[in-house]
């Protein structure tokens, strides 16, 4: 919005030039989603307590966080408001790449909240029916994979091709049905790994702050053609402004890290979760790099793979020697993996923090692919 009021003005005040930079509104839209968050955040939290929204703690989790039963859920609506306000305050309202990652974000988000809503406030321990929720990922996957067919947003490449990490103009060209499967995927896998990590406090928000920094340039760099052509990467005119985008998904979840830090005062929910995934899976499918996503969101992928592993070794135990046996007998002594450090003693902020650590790691590696190809 600033974009489109004040450049035209830049004829009479030299000053609103920057408002043609997208680094400029990037660092705009991350200080104006940190600040909002911190404005809204405490309106929100007191807001879910005198409605009665707590969280509802599995039984069968760790003994540990029964403590935690009644804290206040359904804190991803601050992280929404503070990603989609400065977004549309600062990105350029034009840019089809923003519009589509925000409605991806709203989207799943809405799909969070219905399944919140039912949890907390119906009082139906297991929210939303799966088979529902996963209808609304689905939908949503197909819809966005049949959008980008019809309309591409990338104009300088096929709209049902995505590139290779470490690989040089390298493209895979998929049929239309293969690639929005491919979408749909992409977008429903996203989804749920952000909503499988989000088990500890300041886990999730933490690492959505690690990998909407790296998106963010990724977007800035596929955005220019001098750094593209350069580092030798697909040129994506107009995805510079996602970076703004992912700025103020970066600062919206940095804000909500203030109040969802050990010990949390407020937790994200899937609505939170939901949204912050789906706007992850939409982001690399909009700069074609879906597979990057795996190096980006590596614990995010770890936590998933953990649950996938200890759920199909378990199925093929029981099926196998029984019940009781492979009970005993399991891959990790919980998942998603998170749990596991914790039934081995390591204190949650000791998790969270390596969790952290081995995060930056992953987005600098994923980083080291701009160079290394």
């Amino acid at each position: 919005m600033l974009y489109h009021l004040l450049t035209p003005l830049s004829s009479d005040f030299f000053g609103f030039n920057v408002f043609t930079y997208i680094s400029f509104r990037a660092a705009g839209a991350t200080v104006t989603a940190v600040l909002l968050a911190f404005l809204v955040g405490p309106a929100v939290i007191k807001r879910l307590k005198l409605l009665g929204v707590g969280q509802v703690i599995r039984s069968d989790g760790p003994s540990s966080h029964q403590s935690k039963r009644g804290t206040p859920t359904m804190g991803g609506l601050i992280i929404i408001v503070c990603t989609i306000i400065p977004t549309l305050l600062w990105a350029r309202l034009d840019s089809r790449y923003v519009l589509v990652a925000a409605v991806a974000t709203l989207w799943m988000g809405a799909i969070g909240f219905v399944d919140d809503y039912l949890k907390v406030v119906q009082g139906k321990p297991r929210g939303l029916v799966a088979r529902h929720k996963l209808i609304g990922q689905i939908t949503f996957g197909i819809a966005l994979g049949s959008f980008l067919l019809l309309w591409p947003v990338a104009s300088d490449m096929p709209a049902n091709a995505t590139t290779l990490p470490f690989a040089k103009y390298v493209l895979v060209l998929m049929t239309p049905v293969l690639y929005v499967t491919f979408v749909t995927l992409v977008v429903t896998g996203s989804s749920n790994a952000v909503n499988l990590t989000d088990g500890l406090d300041g886990l999730a928000a933490g690492l959505t702050v690690f990998a909407a920094a790296a998106f963010a340039i990724f977007a800035y760099v596929f955005g220019r053609f001098d750094y593209s052509d350069y580092l030798l990467v697909y040129h994506l005119p107009g995805a510079g402004e996602l970076a703004i985008f992912c700025a103020s998904l970066m600062g919206a979840a940095l804000g909500f890290l203030w109040f969802n830090a050990h010990p949390s005062e407020v937790f994200m929910g899937d609505t939170g979760s939901l949204a912050i995934g789906g706007a992850f899976g939409t982001v690399a499918i909009l700069l074609k790099s879906e597979f990057l996503l795996l190096i980006v969101g590596g614990v995010f992928a770890a936590e998933t793979g953990s649950v996938i592993i200890q759920t199909t070794v378990f199925r093929w135990r029981k099926a196998r020697y029984g019940r009781e046996y492979a009970r005993q007998h399991r891959v990790f002594r919980m998942a998603p993996i998170h749990h596991h450090f914790e039934q081995l003693g390591w204190h949650e902020s000791k998790v969270v923090t390596r969790f952290y650590i081995i995060a930056v790691l992953c987005a600098l590696l994923a980083l080291a692919t701009l160079k290394i190809r």
